[in-house]
């Protein structure tokens, strides 16, 4: 029996695959969240092929008990939020709903 960090894991990384399933984006999960069952480093949870006929993105899933407040954007106020860490590049936080529903836009 999978311990119960191992089970929370695969409960969301299937939360992720349904996502993308509900907005028509193939994805798949990497058996054992082990990217190199799929060909590929072993940090890799997730596969979904967002833009059709390009290399599928390759996603790593974590899941806290909390996050920190300062990570998480209001959504009532704003899309999405921006962190940088010192020397190092930008990265978007925002719900993954709100990201495909913006690609699913950009198809129109």
């Amino acid at each position: 029996m999978p311990s119960k960090s191992k089970a929370k894991g695969n409960r969301i990384e299937r939360l992720v695959v349904n996502e993308f399933e509900e907005y028509d984006i193939k994805s798949q999960r990497a058996w054992g969240s082990d990217g190199r069952s799929l060909g590929l480093n072993e940090e890799v949870d997730v596969v979904a092929d967002i833009f059709p006929g390009k290399d599928r993105i390759k996603i790593q899933v974590k899941g806290r008990r909390r996050i920190a407040d300062y990570m998480k954007p209001d959504t009532s106020l704003v899309d999405m939020q921006v962190l940088k860490e010192d020397r190092e590049e930008l990265l978007a936080v925002l719900p993954l709903s709100t990201l495909l529903a913006w690609l699913k836009l950009k198809e129109c």
